[in-house]
Parts: structure tokens; C-alpha cells; sequence
């Protein structure tokens, strides 16, 4: 077995084998995170297969395990797959095992993900990444339940959930030819699609709150405390990286504190898209100096930090593909490389004095 899901594999059957499963829950009051829970839960009820979408660092492995840990396959393993580490040339061993000698380095019996995961849940991440010949392998198990193991004849009956996720639109990937329409319907008999950190303003201080006693407990750093105007600052952000993104900003923030609070200061060097929206902010309110600059001055700063802020969001939304980033914002792509390069804006949003700072 591939030694990087092999760790991934063992660490997970423990992990959901000892763990509180209300460790995995996912934390929020907002109204679309309870609504997406509440189906969440119901999805739990039922033994058919879920696929679950949502944007990169929603939380999709946890919605997974809510699924896992609310329904009778609790007491069974929870197993994580990420589709994109499968070989092809592997692809049948990984998944349904082999029998020894069934090829040159298959030196004893083992079982696959399939098998490790009896009794529980197959989460089968980043399922769009599939290949065209994973695609059919996995459709041909999904079509019946049965598997072989390589170099053994019997087929075997498979007793395991399968749970999907995709941070892109599976529907869309089908239209355009990159996934067959078959295995889609097999993967989508039930369906959510996990709300985005931006459409739940009232979860992120409490995110806050919590990642940041996370990050001290788990770093062993001296107790720290959020200043109101840095919850503030947090909760103005768009978030495009979404929890993941959160967690990230929070530890180098706390980490660049050196005494009981974590303020701006230390989120204006954490994250420079939240610094333009701070700057941004405090632009709005006109100063005694700023009446003095004169109207046409001042509106022209103004456009200038506008144009900044929005595009530092934008390339972090977009991955620092300028060529996506075109297409979010309505925006020829010359022309938005041009400002970019006005800017200083590098490929991932963050300009080269921001990044140094």
C-alpha cells in the first residue's frame, strides 16, 4: 500500500476508533450552518451514498465525520481517502487489497481501504481528481457493492458507506467532459453543499475564540486574549480560504504576539488582505488632514485602496490564478494584470513589502 495513505489510513482508523466524536462537530450558531447540520444529521439516518461540495477550508471532512459519527456506523472506522494521492498503476490494491504474489512486490495478503473501512465510512476526498480508469473502477464497485481483491477470484461483498467531496461543481466537471455522468449519479443520491465563512458573519469570532485556545494549547504558548478591534478586523474579512484560512491567520498572529492580547497589529502582518481592509475602513471616516488634501486627492486615494483591497481578496479567492481571477471579476485579463502589476500585487495577492513585513 502507498506509504502516505497507509499513515493517513492508520491514523484515522485510531483517531475515529478512540476520539470524542463530539470533537469533530462543526462549530457555529449561524443560521445556514445549523440548517446545513440539520440535514447533516438526517443524512445520518439513511445508508446511502452523500456527496458534499463547498469551497476549500468549509470543512468538508467534517461534515463527513458528523455524517459518520450521527449514524449506526459510528462504532465502525472512519477512513479518509484523498482520491489525487491514488496511482492508477495501485489503484485496484488500495482499494480492494491483493493477495500475495499477485504481483512482483506483493509479498504477503492484504486488505484494502474498502476493507479497512467495514463496518464504517469510505470519505473518498477530492473525488473530481479521479482518473478516467479510477473513474471506471470505482463505478463498477459502487454499481453492485462487490469487490475482488487483486490475485484472488471470489468477489466479496462490500459493507461500508461511501461518502464523496469536491471543492468544484461535480455537475459542472460532468458538462464539460472530466466526469463520467454514470459515477456522478452514483456518488449523488444525497447532496449538500457546505455554506461558505462569509455567509456566516455571526460564527467567526466565535471561530475566533476557539481556534485561538486551540492554537495556544497545542503550540504551548502563554494564555492570549483578542482585542474588540481585531475581532472587528476578522470579521470584516470575505474569507476566501474560508476555516482553513482562519486557523492559518489566527496562528501566525498569535504567534508574532508577545504579550496577553492578539491585536490589528499583529493581524495587519498575519494577513495583508485583512490590513487593506482595516486601512480601507479607517479611509472612510474623513480627517482634519484629509479635508485639507482637497476632494479630488482625497478620492483618489480612496479608489487606490479600494482597488488594492479588493484585488489583494480577489487572488486569494482565486488561487493566485490571474487567468480565474479575470473570470470572477468580470475583468479582461490584461487589463487585471495591469492593475496587479500597478499594485505590486503578486500572483498569490500578497506584494512583495507586505510579504517581507
Amino acid at each position: 500500500m502507498n506509504r502516505a495513505i497507509e499513515m493517513e489510513l492508520e491514523l484515522s482508523v485510531n483517531a475515529s476508533s478512540a476520539s470524542d466524536p463530539h470533537s469533530t462537530l462543526m462549530l457555529g450558531e449561524s443560521e445556514p450552518l445549523q440548517r446545513t447540520r440539520s440535514l447533516l444529521q438526517r443524512y445520518a439516518n439513511c445508508n446511502a451514498p452523500v456527496l458534499i461540495e463547498g469551497e476549500t477550508g468549509t470543512g468538508k471532512e467534517l461534515a463527513a465525520r458528523e455524517i459518520h459519527y450521527a449514524s449506526a456506523r459510528s462504532l465502525g472506522p472512519f477512513v479518509p481517502v484523498n482520491c489525487g494521492a491514488l496511482p492508477d498503476s495501485l489503484l485496484e490494491s488500495e482499494l480492494f487489497g491483493h493477495r500475495r504474489g499477485a504481483f512482483t512486490d506483493a509479498k504477503s495478503n492484504e486488505p484494502g481501504l474498502v476493507e479497512y473501512a467495514r463496518g464504517g465510512t469510505l470519505f473518498l476526498d477530492e473525488i473530481d481528481s479521479l482518473s478516467s480508469h479510477a473513474q471506471t473502477t470505482l463505478l463498477r464497485f459502487l454499481q453492485n457493492g462487490e469487490f475482488r481483491p487483486v490475485g484472488e477470484r471470489p468477489l466479496r461483498i462490500a459493507d461500508v458507506r461511501i461518502v464523496a467531496a469536491t471543492n468544484v461543481s461535480l455537475r459542472a466537471a460532468v458538462e464539460a467532459g472530466h466526469f463520467r455522468r454514470d459515477l456522478f449519479y452514483r456518488l449523488n443520491p444525497l447532496y449538500v453543499c457546505l455554506p461558505p465563512l462569509r455567509e456566516r458573519d455571526e460564527d467567526v469570532i466565535l471561530l475566533a475564540r476557539h481556534l485561538l485556545r486551540d492554537a495556544i494549547g497545542r503550540h504551548d504558548i502563554g494564555p492570549r486574549e483578542w482585542t474588540d478591534d481585531a475581532l472587528e478586523a476578522l470579521k470584516s474579512h470575505d474569507w476566501p480560504g474560508n476555516v482553513r484560512e482562519l486557523e492559518n491567520v489566527i496562528l501566525r498572529a498569535c504567534m508574532r504576539s508577545d504579550h496577553g492580547t492578539v491585536s490589528v497589529a499583529e493581524l495587519a502582518h498575519a494577513e495583508p488582505a485583512i490590513w487593506g481592509r482595516i486601512k480601507f475602513a479607517s479611509a472612510e471616516e474623513p480627517t482634519c488632514t484629509a479635508i485639507k488634501s482637497g476632494f479630488a486627492a482625497e478620492k483618489q486615494r480612496a479608489i487606490q485602496t479600494f482597488e488594492r483591497r479588493y484585488l489583494t481578496a480577489l487572488m486569494h479567492r482565486a488561487d493566485g490564478n490571474v487567468s480565474h481571477a479575470a473570470l470572477l471579476s468580470g475583468t479582461e485579463r490584461r487589463q487585471l494584470g495591469k492593475l496587479l502589476k500597478h499594485h505590486g500585487i503578486e500572483r498569490h495577492g500578497v506584494s512583495a513589502d507586505q510579504s517581507a513585513g
